[in-house]
């Protein structure tokens, strides 16, 4: 029980799984399989307390499973957040939309980012190595051994500062192309006021950022690699 209670938590808001075409019952379902796949171990040593203690013990599974299923949706929101800087500044804002399945908001890149990366770790198998990430958690974090939050709160901080610096490093050479060509049409109009410059700049923008975008394509499966390994290491960093 107390496995599955963390398990469900964490598939509850961890990518790939967080994603609304899994129905809820297909999620309690997985996590009591693995529950009873991890009984062996997770069972090894451990003292069943009263019923008091173990409701607190519920309770902290809870908080377990959601803090190990955020660290690794901040570490996969790299992707999406590299396709939101591409339709900020390629000019696909305007056309922003709410997606309730995948639960984000976003332009166009920043579900089509998104969407490849799910599509991806299914495909690579990196599903796996998230839940065998999520299954070595009950080693570096044993049933009634407590949490301390120091060791989680910096490993979350220093992964929002990672995600921030590797959706500058997926979208940046197109963010660099953009700008400049930003600069360039204002260096246009300033020379000939008259070409009203600014008004080819969305339609350029537009072709820019279609013709490049293949390039981010290219590497997106080492882009999503790396970011697996990265949510890897950050749940077997907690304490």
């Amino acid at each position: 029980m107390l496995a599955s209670v963390r398990i469900v938590a964490f598939l509850v808001i961890a990518p790939p799984f967080s994603n609304n075409a899994f129905p809820l019952r297909i999620k309690a379902m997985l996590s009591v399989g693995l529950a009873l796949a991890v009984a062996p171990q997770v069972s090894r040593g451990y003292v069943s307390p009263d019923t008091g203690g173990f409701v607190l013990e519920l309770i902290t599974q809870v908080v377990v499973g959601l803090l190990l299923g955020f660290i690794v949706m901040v570490v996969f929101s790299a992707i999406q957040s590299a396709g939101n800087l591409v339709d900020l500044f390629g000019g696909f804002q305007l056309a922003q939309a709410f997606d309730p399945q995948m639960m984000i908001n976003g332009a166009q890149f920043t579900r089509l980012f998104q969407m490849t990366a799910l599509v991806l770790l299914f495909v690579s198998s990196g599903y796996q190595l998230i839940i065998g990430g999520l299954t070595r958690s009950f080693t570096a974090i044993p049933l009634g051994g407590g949490l301390a939050l120091a060791a989680p709160m910096k490993i979350l901080t220093d992964a929002v500062g990672g995600m921030l610096l590797s959706a500058l490093q997926i979208a940046g050479p197109l963010i660099v192309v953009l700008f400049l060509a930003d600069a360039g049409l204002g260096l246009l109009t300033r020379v000939a006021p008259a070409l009203n410059a600014f008004a080819l700049g969305f339609p350029l923008k537009i072709l820019i950022t279609l013709t490049l975008a293949s390039t981010v394509f290219v590497s997106m499966p080492h882009i999503v690699e790396a970011v697996t390994g990265d949510s890897l290491q950050a749940l077997m960093g907690v304490r």
